[in-house]
């Protein structure tokens, strides 16, 4: 199956109205899930030794998001602190580059619009800013490390 043929079943997809379609061919495996009318993922998984590398890492489809905003949550009700979530799935990294140092530490203050992080996705870095200010309490995710949507990133002391 070819990338025009996966954009074509995206669409018939999101037409149709489905929450969710899976396809499962030989060595490929395709689920389709739409959450909203912006927003479809496919994953799509093959076997090590019938893929090359390229084609094992999910892909998400959505509508762009370079340099969205962190997505600022509060992480419980008696807490004190802001858990900022990733908005898309990709790379997580600290720095800029690796021979640049990391964007914030714990302890770092941050004002709203600061850079914390960068996010690769589909070979686009990008940049992760604050909706928040306050002190970075906790880094969640290690450098270098794949991250979901809506997962935790840091913890923010607000006051």
């Amino acid at each position: 199956m070819d990338l025009k043929e996966i954009q074509n079943l995206i669409k018939f997809v999101a037409k149709s109205g489905a929450s969710e379609v899976k396809l499962e061919m030989d060595d490929i495996k395709i689920t389709i899930r739409t959450g909203s009318e912006s927003d479809t993922t496919i994953v799509q998984q093959i076997p090590m030794q019938a893929a090359p590398m390229a084609q094992q890492m999910p892909v998400q489809v959505a509508a762009p998001a370079a340099e969205t905003p962190a997505t600022p949550a509060v992480a419980s009700e008696d807490s004190k602190y802001i858990t900022i979530k990733s908005p898309i799935i990709g790379t997580f990294y600290r720095k800029p580059s690796p021979d640049k140092p990391v964007f914030v530490e714990v302890g770092t203050e941050i004002k709203e619009g600061d850079v914390l992080c960068v996010i690769e996705a589909m070979k686009l870095f990008n940049e992760i800013e604050s909706e928040v200010s306050g002190k970075i309490v906790k880094v969640l995710v290690d450098d270098s490390s794949p991250v979901e949507f809506d997962q935790p990133l840091f913890l923010v002391d607000p006051s």
